[in-house]
């Protein structure tokens, strides 16, 4: 009896272990698209990003809820739109825009429940009482280019983490900075820093980074660029650092399965917004707010090596985070401010867990790009409104006066428009109004 009670104690502090080292990395790119191989895309080497999908689950119609980068990733690290969290355009220098300070973020909720926090790379966000880490590493404290692209740095930046994370649960969230162009801000590295690190005089060098040159003839030219020779040699020099970016990614992974972290971590890759192209980025265009996301989780076998077409967001990865962390709604109240849901049934094979529509929110980009839109996205199709309207020219007359979608568009009209009370957004009322405690009031007393 006695031996029976040590065998049960012991069982029981496995057991508890297990629950208590379940951990979540989360690797985004920073302007990255589809030119993945996962992703069909022949010509480009992306090996470690390739077996991750191999490893997972890919979802093909996956969409960032803002195609900007500060908004975006607050809003990843929030689960609440643009205008809900209070971060309506770039964060750093004159742009200065912030979350709002009474926002809950996820590593605060995480935090509060003894999972230990981390970033590495970009980070731009804000304020800093928002989005506190335990460990952090970015461009606050650090050059963007070793935090970002250095992925050697980045490697042993990853390893430091992890040594001081043991037997502790964790969130560990990389921004890689590739391929975010860099001629505006270090034009001597090329358009996309594609030189930086090469090992060519004044470059510098990434030890574990083998530059893979593409020829401009190559590569795919997206639908939505036009084909020139100067956009394929835009494009070869984007190809090589989405590759520097795959190696880091595959130096992070080799980190996590070294620390012996594999079997207990999920695994969460995306990109924050579209590539930086013309109709790409800061629109609410596909080809601006579709973005790859993969994940992994040593639980799931129905769905590894799988691809699903059930729309997502990435406001639904806060939600997917808390749920595999068994941290519910009925215990914390801000789960009733999440659009978004959790993924993971996705990943267990549950069929009846599709979302019906997707949302996005755009407002700002740089402090002077004004022109804010909202949108809702099926399967089939899409609404996009904007709502500083007054255009000198009538956009997409024929769609909106025809009878023939006049009841889709009604219907989409409902659906955006209840998605905006809910989250109170501010612009719900038009250009007349403005919104306080939940109530549409006249901008001006006349």
């Amino acid at each position: 009896m006695f031996s029976c009670n040590i065998v049960t104690i012991v069982f029981f502090q496995f057991l508890l272990q297990y629950v208590l080292t379940k951990n979540v990395l989360v690797l985004v790119v920073d302007d990255g698209g589809f030119e993945i191989g996962a992703y069909g895309n022949n010509v480009i080497k992306t090996p470690n990003i390739d077996l991750l999908a191999a490893r997972g689950l890919l979802f093909n119609k996956a969409f960032t809820s803002v195609s900007s980068c500060s908004p975006s990733r607050a809003s990843i690290l929030t689960g609440l739109p643009t205008h809900q969290n209070g971060m309506y355009g770039l964060h750093h220098g004159i742009h200065n825009f912030n979350s709002l300070r009474n926002i809950k973020s996820l590593p605060i909720i995480l935090s509060n429940e003894g999972i230990r926090t981390g970033i590495i790379g970009k980070k731009h966000v804000g304020p800093e009482e928002v989005f506190p880490f335990d460990f952090s590493q970015t461009e606050e404290n650090n050059s963007i280019l070793q935090v970002g692209r250095n992925i050697t740095k980045i490697k042993f930046l990853v390893r430091n983490f992890f040594e001081k994370t043991k037997n502790n649960s964790f969130l560990l969230y990389v921004g890689l900075h590739d391929p975010h162009r860099c001629g505006h801000s270090n034009p001597k590295y090329g358009n996309f820093c594609e030189q930086f690190g090469n090992g060519k005089p004044g470059m510098g060098l990434i030890p574990d980074w083998i530059p893979i040159i593409y020829k401009p003839e190559d590569v795919i030219v997206p639908y939505h660029i036009q084909d020139t020779s100067i956009a394929r040699e835009d494009i070869a020099s984007q190809y090589t650092v989405i590759s520097r970016a795959d190696t880091g990614i595959g130096l992070i992974l080799n980190e996590l399965s070294a620390a012996g972290l594999e079997n207990e971590t999920l695994i969460i890759f995306t990109s924050d917004n579209g590539i930086p192209f013309p109709a790409g980025r800061t629109n609410v265009y596909d080809s601006g707010i579709a973005v790859p996301l993969i994940i992994s989780s040593p639980d799931q076998i129905v769905s590894k090596n799988k691809t699903t077409s059930n729309l997502a967001s990435l406001l639904d990865i806060t939600p997917t985070i808390l749920d595999w962390f068994n941290i519910h709604s009925n215990e914390h109240a801000f789960h009733s401010k999440f659009t978004g849901k959790s993924l993971l049934p996705l990943l267990n094979g549950e069929i009846n867990s599709e979302q019906k529509a997707v949302f996005f929110s755009h407002n700002l980009h740089e402090v002077t790009m004004y022109y804010p839109m909202r949108a809702v996205r099926t399967k089939k199709y899409k609404l996009i409104h904007n709502l500083n309207y007054r255009m000198p020219f009538p956009i997409d007359q024929d769609f909106y006066i025809s009878p023939t979608f006049q009841v889709t568009l009604k219907k989409l009209k409902m659906i955006l428009e209840k998605w905006q009370v809910k989250t109170n957004d501010p612009w719900v009322c038009g250009t007349t109004h403005v919104l306080e405690n939940s109530t549409c009031l006249p901008l001006y007393n006349l």
